[in-house]
Formats: structure tokens, C-alpha cells, sequence
């Protein structure tokens, strides 16, 4: 059989585009299999990127809390560019070169950094997520094409190897200048761009990441706490982890009562084990984060030191600091949480222990697929006075205690609770603890394949 050269040229073209396939297939394959792989540690490296007041420092924040939740260490890579403009330079006066001469610098500085933090995230024993504010690609958005051209020349970098190799994921979080207009300020510290030039600059930064195999985009078409939530399901999605519908926007929690001992050597699973101290304060307090006006935002994240301390200042004294040892884990694609009091703790709730869910399944729905190696208790204890953290935290006994919280609401009818009431709470709290069996001794130790 004769083939013309327009027939070889076909084929060839067709062998190639085949060829191609096939290796981007195994390499996608490859990554599948080692992420699949429970007993292997991964080290997941991902950039925030977007235009200024796109929610970064808000979307760090609620990711860190919810990785650190399920067990993971958490690495969080500070924007090299805030750390060098925060020391006095102002970009605004420099030239041309200057301005190059800077990004240069930047990047130089940014991979050193990203580098010490990737380093030690091979070296801790559990799953590791490196946060970074921003990656090596951001920086080409502000110079022209010759310019990073020029910077990649001379110091001998690769744009391929910096924008495609080097990170797992890239997620851009769309400027409030784009869509949310009413939200957008200037009240960061290193942040002085206009509407318009926010928009530019987002613009850029997305096209900085085009060519990354993994980019996706939040935009500002829902709230912000949707906007933070859809992050955190799209990184969790790439990772391969089941969130289940916890992040959901009309998701609530759910707790129940559980009985030890714990069981011993009969399921194994995946899970996260770690301390949780938490102290009641005096007041709410409001820490400045994402100020949105118009739109009301609660946040558990973390905190700065100097934020703790002086919180901690203002502990209420009439409460114990409580001590939780929490263990997290995946059953039938629900994510659970075991929290166990440990000492020093009121004598009322030593050794109690809850699991907990965020849902938006019926509580029947839930109670026929709980864990069966857990001894749970049948009722579900959620808003039950007998079983909250803040009257189980209390120094005083609960009978004629004005601390004592009768309901988990702001409800005018709190204050008609009789001392017959508290005390059927007391009741409920006794029956509860004299099921627990022995109890429960908790192991250091991280994420990990081990038995529950």
C-alpha cells in the first residue's frame, strides 16, 4: 500500500496528538495513584493569587482552620512583595528599571523563601498544605514581556518550570472591584490602587497563571463567606478530599453524646488527632480581618500572637480553660469530629465525649448512618444547656448560677428557667457521664492509616 505524503503527514500528526495524550494520561494517572495512596504523606503546594481586596489573607485564614481540622500541618508563605513594601519601598517612585530591578529582587527573594518552606514541609511526618500569598508568576504582571524575559535570562530560570512545575494549584480570587464594588477598600496597609487599576491588576494576575494545568477561579457572584467557602471545596476538590455538603451555606451542626471505652483494634481509618484549648472571654470580641460593610462575616481562623495575648487578657474567670483532644475522620462521606475533655477540667465534664458534623441532612438521616464502632447515645444533644461547652466550662455549680446559659439563643424567654429546670439539666449531665465507661486516654500523634 502506497500513502501519499499528505496521508504520512496525517498519520504522523495523528501519532503525535496520540502520543501526547497518552503521556499527559499516565502523568495524570500517576498523580491520581500517589494522591490516592492513604499511607503516603503528600505535600500539596498551592498559590492565592488576584487582584488587590480579592479575600487572600480571609481565604488563608479559613483554609489553615480547616486543614489543621481534619489533621493536616499547615504552612502559610507570606507575599514577599508586602514584606519588602512594608520596609519603605514605595513602587510608585521608581522608574522603569527600578521597577524591574525590583520584581527581580522579589522573585529572587519569593523562590528562596517558597523553597524553606517546601523544604520543611518534607520533613514533617503528616500531610502538608504550603499556602502561598502569591507565586513566582505574579510578578511578570506587573513589568512588560521583554522585562521578565530579561529577569528569567539572567538568573537562568524557566517560565515553564516556575509556573507549571512548581506549584500544585493555582487559585485566583477575583478583586472586589470586579462585581463587588461596594466592598472594595483600601484598607490594607500596602494596598493604594483605585478601582480601575484593581481591575487591571487582576486582570493581569490571571493571565500571569494561564498555562498552569490546574488554575480555577472564585469569582464575586455569591457573598463573601460563599466566595471563601467555594475556595475551600474547590482546593479540598483537587486534593481529592470528600468535604460532603459541611460547606454548604444552610449546613448546621449536629452533636451527639458518645459512651466509652473507645473501641480498640476494629476499624481502621484515616484521621486527624490533635488539642484544642479554648478559653471563654468576658465579651465578643471583633479582631480586624476582611472588613466588609453591609455584610456581616463570622470567622474561626487563626490568629496572631499578639491577638491571643491580649484575648487571653481578657479571659472570663468564672469559666475553666477547656482542653479538647479532637479527632477527625471520613465515615460513609460525612466528616466527623471527636472531641474528647481531657484534665485539668470541673469534674462535670471530665471524660465526656461528642461527635459532631456540619450538614444539611434531617437529623434522621444522620442518626441511621452514624459510625457503628461508637457507642452513641440515641438522642441528639445539640442546644441542649445540659451538654454546651460554655456551662460545662463554668467554675460554679449550675443550681442559682447566673452564668448558667438555659438556652443557645437569643430568646426573650431565657430568663423564665426554674431551678427545677437546671437541675433536670444536671440530671441529664450525671446519666450521661455515668455511662462513660472508663475513660478515654489520648495519644499524641498525627494524621495517619490507625485504628479509631
Amino acid at each position: 500500500m502506497v500513502c501519499s505524503s499528505s496521508d504520512l503527514q496525517r498519520k504522523r500528526h495523528s501519532s503525535l496528538n496520540i502520543g501526547h495524550l497518552k503521556k499527559t494520561f499516565l502523568i495524570l494517572l500517576k498523580s491520581a495513584m500517589e494522591t490516592s495512596k492513604k499511607s503516603q504523606k503528600i505535600v500539596w503546594k498551592l498559590v492565592l493569587t488576584g487582584g488587590p481586596c480579592g479575600g487572600k489573607t480571609t481565604g488563608q485564614a479559613r483554609l489553615s482552620t480547616f486543614f489543621e481540622d481534619i489533621g493536616w500541618k499547615v504552612f502559610r508563605v507570606p507575599e514577599t512583595a508586602t514584606v519588602l513594601l512594608s520596609g519603605g519601598i514605595d513602587f510608585s517612585e521608581l522608574d522603569e528599571e527600578g521597577a524591574m530591578k525590583f520584581q527581580e529582587n522579589l522573585l529572587k527573594t519569593m523562590i528562596q523563601i517558597e523553597n524553606s518552606f517546601f523544604d520543611l514541609a518534607k520533613e514533617t511526618k503528616r500531610n502538608c498544605l504550603v499556602i502561598c500569598d502569591r507565586g513566582t508568576m505574579d510578578a511578570s504582571a506587573y513589568i512588560n514581556h521583554q522585562q521578565w524575559e530579561n529577569i528569567l535570562t539572567s538568573n537562568s530560570l524557566d517560565e515553564v518550570e516556575l509556573r507549571d512545575n512548581r506549584y500544585n494549584q493555582v487559585v485566583h480570587l477575583t478583586s472586589a472591584a470586579k462585581g463587588a464594588e461596594q466592598f472594595y477598600s483600601l484598607d490594607h496597609p500596602t494596598r493604594n490602587e483605585g478601582i480601575e487599576l484593581a481591575r487591571d491588576r487582576d486582570t493581569r494576575a490571571a493571565e500571569a497563571w494561564v498555562g498552569h494545568p490546574y488554575v480555577d477561579l472564585v469569582d464575586n457572584s455569591s457573598n463573601f463567606d460563599t466566595k471563601i467557602k467555594k475556595l475551600i471545596a474547590i482546593v479540598a476538590f483537587r486534593m481529592g478530599i470528600n468535604v460532603s455538603d459541611r460547606l454548604e451555606s444552610d449546613a448546621k451542626k449536629l452533636k451527639f453524646l458518645v459512651n466509652g471505652p473507645l473501641p480498640q483494634n476494629q476499624y481502621s481509618l484515616l484521621f486527624g488527632i490533635f488539642k484544642l484549648l479554648i478559653l471563654t472571654l468576658k465579651q465578643m470580641v471583633v479582631i480586624p480581618s476582611a472588613v466588609l460593610e453591609k455584610e456581616e462575616l463570622k470567622e474561626n481562623g487563626a490568629i496572631l500572637i499578639q491577638d491571643y495575648l491580649h484575648l487571653s487578657n481578657q479571659q472570663d474567670r468564672s469559666h475553666f480553660p477547656i482542653i479538647k483532644t479532637r479527632r477527625c475522620f471520613m465515615y460513609n462521606d460525612q466528616y466527623f469530629q471527636l472531641d474528647i475533655y481531657e484534665d485539668p477540667v470541673h469534674e462535670r465534664c471530665r471524660g465526656l465525649m461528642f461527635l459532631e458534623t456540619y450538614t444539611t441532612k434531617s437529623v434522621k438521616e444522620i442518626t441511621e448512618n452514624l459510625p457503628p464502632f461508637l457507642d452513641i447515645v440515641d438522642s441528639e444533644a445539640s442546644g441542649d444547656p445540659a451538654f454546651s461547652m460554655f456551662n460545662l466550662s463554668l467554675h460554679e455549680e449550675w443550681t442559682n448560677n447566673k452564668e448558667f446559659c438555659h438556652r443557645l439563643s437569643d430568646d426573650e424567654e431565657d430568663g423564665k428557667f426554674s431551678t427545677t429546670e437546671v437541675k433536670e439539666a444536671e440530671k441529664r449531665l450525671a446519666n450521661t457521664r455515668s455511662k462513660q465507661g472508663s475513660k478515654y486516654h489520648s495519644q499524641k500523634g498525627q494524621s495517619r492509616e490507625t485504628n479509631v
